[in-house]
């Protein structure tokens, strides 16, 4: 399997700056999505240092072992490491700067290992998998009305409206230790992973996704699905990165 790599960000149509980063690395087979919070200065640096750090990490962990040869196990513990690492400094660096003070940020990524590919994910950013015409997601939000869901005191639909919907209940960052969902599945040739902000998904349904990843080539999509988020009000930063899983023996 070959995995390439496509992303997007936008600024959205409500908002001065972007606090969203991504890290889209073929070479690396390493892809992620980070939604920074804590004020436009606080939230931009949390989520390029979250992106940075992880490449960083990730880079040095995989190193010594061919990726062919790397199992689920040490991918999850290199992600849970590297997760633990970008936690831990941007924790610090609020600490040690008052104008950063409670900054954080989501991290949703993926690391494609042999015929698997394993998620790491924090925050209510979100993974979709678009396989056979249809896309699902992958994640659950680590969020307040995500957890109102969960104990069945409010609906689905009721997240939409929410006004709390962007209170988030677990960041990279705002505490020195985090705890990441950890998630390893066998990948097809033909599927395609999206990783997106909230900018994004709460725009537009996991059917909706899968439409427009079907109707436009991979490379052109993550502009597709931007335009439709800022055309239904853009209202946050707009970040996707859309990884398509290619079989080498056919690319």
């Amino acid at each position: 399997m070959r995995p390439r790599g496509w992303a997007v960000t936008d600024v959205g149509r409500k908002r001065e700056h972007n606090e969203d980063s991504f890290l889209c690395s073929d070479g690396l087979q390493l892809y992620a999505v980070a939604d920074g919070m804590g004020g436009h200065l606080g939230g931009e640096r949390a989520s390029r240092m979250a992106a940075e750090i992880l490449e960083r990490e990730m880079s040095a962990r995989l190193a010594t072992s061919p990726r062919a040869a790397t199992t689920g196990d040490d991918v999850a513990q290199a992600l849970r490491e590297s997760t633990a690492a970008a936690s831990k400094a941007i924790f610090e660096s609020a600490q040690a700067e008052p104008n950063f003070a409670g900054m954080g940020t989501t991290l949703t990524g993926l690391c494609f290992h042999a015929e698997s590919v394993t998620l790491c994910h924090v925050g209510d950013s979100r993974a979709y998998l678009f396989r056979d015409g249809r896309a699902r997601q992958l994640t659950e939000d680590h969020s307040w009305v995500q957890e109102q869901v969960r104990a069945g005191l409010v609906s689905a639909d009721d997240v939409l409206v929410s006004r709390f919907r962007n209170i988030i209940t677990r960041s990279v960052g705002f505490e020195p230790a985090v705890s990441p969902d950890i998630l390893t599945m066998l990948v097809e040739a033909g599927d395609c992973f999206l990783l997106c902000s909230d900018g994004l998904c709460n725009y537009l349904s996991p059917d909706e996704l899968g439409l427009v990843l079907s109707k436009h080539f991979y490379g052109e999509s993550g502009s597709a699905l931007v335009t439709m988020a800022n055309e239904r009000g853009g209202d946050d930063n707009i970040t996707c990165v859309i990884v398509y899983v290619a079989n080498m023996l056919g690319a």
